[in-house]
């Protein structure tokens, strides 16, 4: 059993989404791009990505190419070249921010119809009735965490917990079924109530397949509402809580 464990996630939409996320994060201006903040960053997402041996797409190592070049251009040392007042010195960040600004711009209309969307979900045609005496808990509503938020919070739990190399990279033959790790995972969180259960603790055995299983197990369970991730702060805890129906 030598073959490498390969995950393939469709939840990533790109590095350019990548990008938005740090920069939104990091409340970082657009127009300004520290490249070296953004490219370490970026490459710490990378690692994280390929310490979880994650399919990666070759447009994620291509924007990595693309923003070390650009780093090493910013880091050069400037020549002293007289030049017109009316020649343009091109910033070698330009190409890259417009990419930014018009997919901000088509990220945001499409949030904008999404809210649209759920706002016509909420219109109904039946009077209105009145329910009296009835114990309803209310549902926890689904947040604003990102797969890159879940990804940070990973990255940052096996730091913590100093969960480096060299890890158990072989698949054992008794794997266990993702759909086994779901309703382990589903079950704590339901036993945590309205407490929620921090995202560490649903980490508890350092193998990297243990480790995979478990995060594609919490990727799935929100992915059919049975689960929602929220945190106070970005780069804070990530608490887990259960969003399903009881019956």
């Amino acid at each position: 059993m030598d073959q490498a464990y390969q995950v393939k996630i469709d939840t990533f939409e790109g590095p350019l989404d990548l990008l938005l996320h740090l920069i939104n994060h990091y409340e970082i201006d657009i127009y300004d791009i520290p490249v070296a903040q953004i490219t370490e960053q970026y490459m710490h997402y990378i690692h994280a990505m390929q310490h979880l041996e994650l399919n990666i797409a070759s447009e994620y190592l291509v924007m990595a190419a693309t923003l070390l070049a650009i780093k090493s251009q910013m880091l050069l040392p400037k020549q002293e070249i007289e030049v017109d007042d009316d020649e343009y010195m091109e910033d070698p960040r330009e190409e890259l921010m417009q990419r930014l600004i018009e997919y901000r711009k088509f990220k945001e209309a499409a949030e904008t119809f999404k809210e649209k969307e759920l706002e016509a979900h909420q219109t109904y045609t039946r009077p209105p009735v009145i329910f009296e005496n009835l114990n309803i808990e209310k549902t926890v509503i689904q947040g604003d965490i990102s797969i890159y938020d879940m990804l940070g919070a990973l990255g940052r739990m096996i730091e913590r917990k100093k969960w480096k190399e060299p890890l158990d990279t072989r698949i054992q033959r008794a794997e266990i079924p993702i759909e086994e790790r779901m309703n382990e995972v589903l079950n704590v969180v339901k036993q945590a109530s309205r407490n929620g259960v921090s995202f560490d603790e649903l980490f508890t055995k350092r193998t990297k397949s243990y480790i995979v299983i478990t995060f594609m197990a919490l990727l799935e369970l929100m992915k059919i509402h049975q689960v929602t991730c929220k945190q106070t702060k970005h780069f804070e805890t990530l608490y887990v809580y259960y969003s399903g129906d009881e019956n």
